[in-house]
């Protein structure tokens, strides 16, 4: 364990190196590595990807539909390991990792306590507490909450200790929609254990859900009221969001719309990526196209993959590059990145020998390394990284093996398996 850990410690290293190379540099190619499952599983998902490589995610542990979900931190160097780090947990049957810096691993994860208000919190329909959690030196540690029963972390640690996300605390609320009782705030935790300081909302707002935070101490997320600010299945609100390190909060504003904007990463230059409404979309649920918010610049909208309905920018990293999903109208998913002014589809960058096709990519570090969600020849979504090999692939081996997959990917089964495990579930 502690050489795993010396590892993940020693390889969060530069930074600003890299932000010279965003100047004019074109979407390089990637190879693909299938992270696989954690035991029988025929499910994992990769939510981020640290600059040492090592990522983080779920994974199931039996091929059933009803399998509980682990926490997963994958070491893709050779020899490749998967490390359950869900189990013994919190002593509940579920859980996720979705952050990872400088050794410590964040996310929520299920105890063994009834919630007494039954809201499945987290979506897993079990009706046990859901709390956020830390992972450092083997060990998982419950993060403290404000008087609630349930919270998450959805974003990494900064280097300074950090966290940011969601807690509940005691107030109910008549306007939070069923199942959910008691409004959620946004926090930061750290840098000393235990630590919790809830940060400002917006006036006129009840909830706020932080995403992601920077190593200067700003966060992002999204904040409104209980009624129209869901944890999940999706976090949307009306205000995107970003709060400065003393607290105070500042609305981004949007592309036209209000149901859902929603600010999901912030580098260290203060550039912040999401998804916000269009004007068009104002009286549609959820449809959004991914942004980049600059002070100098406001609010660009990056638009969406040809032919396609709706984006999100999940990750932004040093350089300025982003990647996150892109939608057409009958749900179906295709990863991207954007780049020096680009939308590019992930798909395009691969051998088409892949042994994916690339649907959902969350996470991207500073060296260009890419973490998401495919799926395989046989059906099933496993979680993926991709490494800038800097120049295109041979794809001559097998020219219809990405166009088997493009057809699998866009079935009924696997779009119903995605949406399923993404939280539309159970609630």
């Amino acid at each position: 364990m502690k050489s795993i850990m010396t590892s993940i410690t020693g390889g969060i290293a530069a930074g600003s190196m890299f932000a010279a190379l965003a100047i004019a540099q074109p979407a390089p190619h990637y190879t693909v590595t299938d992270l696989g499952t954690l035991g029988s599983g025929t499910y994992s998902s990769a939510n981020n990807v640290s600059n040492g490589g090592f990522v983080v995610g779920l994974s199931a542990i039996d091929p059933s539909a009803t399998s509980p979900l682990q926490a997963a931190l994958w070491d893709h160097r050779s020899p490749h390991t998967i490390m359950d780090i869900g189990r013994p947990g919190l002593g509940g049957p579920n859980s996720q990792a979705y952050g990872i810096n400088a050794g410590q691993i964040v996310g929520q994860a299920e105890t063994s306590t009834e919630d007494p208000n039954n809201e499945n919190f987290c979506g897993y329909g079990t009706g046990l507490d859901c709390v956020p959690f830390l992972w450092q030196d083997g060990a998982m540690t419950a993060l403290p909450l404000l008087g609630g029963n349930n919270g998450g972390v959805f974003g990494n640690p900064n280097n300074r200790g950090q966290v940011a996300g969601v807690a509940e605390n005691s107030t109910r609320d008549s306007q939070c929609p069923a199942p959910q009782v008691l409004d959620y705030v946004p926090v930061i935790w750290g840098p000393r254990p235990g630590q919790i300081r809830k940060l400002d909302l917006l006036p006129g707002d009840s909830v706020g859900i932080p995403t992601d935070i920077n190593d200067n101490g700003q966060a992002v997320g999204t904040s409104g009221s209980c009624a129209n600010t869901p944890v999940f299945p999706l976090i949307v609100g009306p205000h995107a969001v970003l709060w400065e390190a003393d607290g105070s909060a500042r609305d981004l504003g949007n592309l036209g719309g209000t149901p859902a904007n929603v600010a999901l990463s912030i580098n260290n230059r203060g550039q912040v990526v999401g998804g916000s409404s269009l004007a068009a979309d104002s009286t549609a649920s959820y449809l959004t196209d991914a942004f980049l918010w600059t002070k100098e610049t406001g609010m660009q909208d990056l638009g969406t993959l040809p032919g396609d309905v709706a984006s999100t920018g999940l990750e932004i990293n040093e350089c300025g590059a982003l990647v996150g999903p892109s939608f057409d109208a009958a749900g179906n998913l295709r990863a991207f990145i954007w780049q020096n002014g680009t939308m590019t589809d992930l798909n395009t960058l691969i051998p088409a020998d892949s042994p994916l096709y690339l649907l959902f990519a969350g996470g991207i570090n500073s060296s260009g390394e890419i973490a998401g969600f495919g799926v395989t020849i046989s059906g099933d979504v496993h979680g993926f990284l991709l490494t800038p090999s800097g120049g295109a692939a041979d794809d001559s081996s097998s020219p219809d093996q990405q166009s088997a997959l493009k057809a699998i990917a866009q079935s009924d089964s696997v779009r119903q398996q995605v949406f399923a495990r993404l939280g539309f579930r159970g609630r």
